[in-house]
This record gives structure tokens, sequence and C-alpha cells, in this order.
């Protein structure tokens, strides 16, 4: 591997580390890298690697039209702690805010592994949803709960992978 990589001048990785791999399922490993920085702290960093490539986690924005029970922050934060759960993701910390007078939601759940974030407008039937992920956890488990919860009749997928490697 590459010891100009973007993530060292970024200053998350020193270039003094190791890297090790661990395969967690069919084409897909996870590098762990173990640096330590100027204090002689040790860290713990999460990187995947799939199909030959090197990336910090994937992205996923997703799109939910002609959806439902999107002004009822209970649902909404029953259905991230679900997501979570499928996804094998690791929750800190959840926060909702409810507009009115439209109803429409905004919220995120700060994970170890990134966050799960959302934007309703429950007058047009649009919501606006963020899932972001790095190492064991699998973002896309979470698409069949979020089309369970709301019932969109459309779902549109943007699929990103952040922090690529050279």
């Amino acid at each position: 591997m590459p010891q100009d990589m973007s993530l060292i001048q970024l200053g998350t990785a020193t270039g003094r580390e190791q890297p090790s791999t661990n395969q967690t399922e069919e084409n897909t490993t996870v590098i762990e890298f173990h640096p330590t920085n100027d204090q002689g702290d040790d860290r713990l960093d999460h990187f995947i690697e799939q199909d030959g490539v090197h990336y910090a986690g994937n992205h996923l924005i997703i799109d939910l039209w002609d959806a439902s029970r999107l002004d009822e922050i209970d649902h909404i934060e029953n259905t991230f702690r679900e997501c979570i759960e499928e996804a094998g993701a690791t929750l800190l910390h959840m926060h909702f805010h409810h507009f009115t007078p439209n109803g429409g939601v905004s919220g995120v759940a700060v994970l170890a592994e990134s966050h799960i974030s959302i934007h309703t407008w429950p007058e047009c039937g649009y919501a606006a949803l963020d899932i972001f992920m790095c190492g064991d956890a699998k973002p896309h488990k979470a698409i069949p709960v979020l089309k369970r919860a709301f019932g969109p009749k459309s779902v549109q997928l943007g699929d990103h992978k952040r922090g690529m490697m050279g």
C-alpha cells in the first residue's frame, strides 16, 4: 500500500503504521490502521478494501418520494434504531427536531461508524436521508428498513465511496 495516501496528508495516519486487514465478506476487507500520533496515542481507523479500492466508508444519499409518517418523531427514531441494528452500527447519540406548522422533522443519529440524518417535508411526501458508515457496518442494509417504515412510491439512491485512497 502506498505511504503517500491522502489520509496521511490529512493527519489521520502518520505513515509509520502497518495496516492489518480483516476479511469481512466477499470482496470486502476492512483495513485497520494503528497509527501513533505525536502524543504517542494509538488509534484504530477502519478503512474498507473492496474490489481493489481502498476507502473510508460508504455514503448513501437517499431520497424518498410519496412517503408517509414523515412527521412522526417516535416512528422516525424507532426506524433509525432498526436501521442501525440491521447495519451493525453503534449508536452514540440521537437528536430530532419537529418543525411547525408543516410538521417536518430534522434529525441525526451519531454513530461510532459516522451518522444517519433525515430532513422531511411531509406536505410533499419527501424525505432526504444521509447514511455514512465506515468499517464493518453495512449501510445498504438500512434501505429495506426505510422502505418498510415510510412506504415510499419512489426511492432514489446515490452511493459514494468516501476517503478513497490512490
